[in-house]
Formats: structure tokens, sequence, C-alpha cells
């Protein structure tokens, strides 16, 4: 009896480390991509979202064009997730779990810009991430996660929170390219909230 009990006192004890150490992980994952967001930031990038031919896989657009899409998987990559690469194997395997074929009547996925949509980047993390509850509670957006918009003219528009405040707000800075490039701004609650998410890769965690 008192060896199960031991035995039992050191499961849970190995379990709350690694739970602990899994919170760490994606704690320090989630401060590097502040830090690569911000990094986005210092880019002299042109507002362009036309279709292109890119490579496969850790394919992109000339560095210097790009759209709100783009902030988020080059910062996944300075970090070394594809984001392209991920979306599209998902696709393949779920398709009809993706808006494809619902808002652009496409039959299959494409490589070259399903990545680059913030309809399909909402299901991939929403399908593989943490979705939370968009809220008007600042407490709630933390540094590294994921927010989606609609803009004026029914626009999906998506950015990337990061750990500094506006110092009259006081609400959580976002780094984002609505138009004029990647730049950090108060712009969290400029306009509906249509997704919150929290992105942490599983290879980073097996690594790390």
């Amino acid at each position: 009896m008192k060896q199960c009990k031991a035995y039992l006192i050191f499961s849970l004890a190995f379990l709350l480390i690694n739970l602990n150490g899994a919170a760490i992980r994606a704690e320090s994952f989630q401060q590097a991509l502040v830090h690569a967001a911000i990094e986005r930031t210092h880019h002299s990038v042109r507002y362009d979202g036309s279709y292109r031919a890119i490579n496969y896989p850790w394919g992109d657009v000339p560095a210097d064009i790009g759209v709100c899409t783009d902030v988020v998987v080059r910062v996944y990559r300075a970090l070394g997730t594809d984001l392209q690469q991920l979306v599209h194997l998902d696709m393949v395997e779920h398709f009809s779990a993706y808006p494809s074929r619902r808002i652009w009547g496409l039959r299959r996925p494409d490589t070259n810009i399903d990545h680059r949509r913030v309809p399909n980047l909402q299901t991939f993390f929403s399908r593989h991430g943490v979705e939370l509850e968009p809220s008007a509670d600042v407490d709630n957006y933390k540094p590294g996660d994921i927010v989606t918009w609609m803009l004026p003219g029914n626009l999906p528009h998506i950015g990337i929170v990061i750990d500094k405040f506006d110092a009259r707000t006081r609400h959580p800075l976002i780094v984002h390219n609505i138009g004029g490039g990647p730049v950090v701004e108060d712009s969290l609650f400029s306009y509906p909230i249509t997704g919150h998410y929290r992105y942490v890769p599983n290879a980073y965690s097996a690594s790390n």
C-alpha cells in the first residue's frame, strides 16, 4: 500500500513538473514571438495582396511587399515554423474544415495563397492552437496572442499582441499591416474582433 501511495505521489509530481515545463516553454515561445513581431516593423513593406506563384515549402512573396497575413507568417517563420506548409498539410487532410470552397469557390488547396488568407489562418489556429473568446477585457490579451478583426467593407484582418501598452488607454499594442507596412499601434479595439488565438507549435514544445 505504501508503495502504491509513493508511486502515485511520484506520478503526480512528475506530471506537475511536465505541465509546468510546458507552460514555461509556451511562455518563452510567446515572448520570442513578440520580439519577432516587433522586428518586422523595421522592414519597409508595400501593401500588396495580389496572387503570386511562390515556392513550397518556405515560399514567400518578395520581401518588400505583403499584407496582414504575411506579417504573421513571417513572424512565425523567424522562429522556425512555416505556416504555409502547416496550413497546406492540414487542408490536404481536412479541406472541408476550411472556408476555401465557401468563400473562394476552390476545390483543392493552393500553396500559393491559402496561408495568406485570414479565414484560413483562423481555421488553422482554432484547430491546432487555443481559441479564446473575444473579450473587451484587456487582461485577456497576452503577448504573442493572435487577434483577427473585421474591417469596414467586410475585410478580414489579423495582427499580433505585443508586450507594450498605450500610455493613455493602457491597451496592449498590436503589430499589424493595415496598409502602410508593419507597424505598432493601439488598435486592439479599433474594429470588431472576430477571433482570438494562442498558437505554440508542437515542434517547438517537443524540442525545448
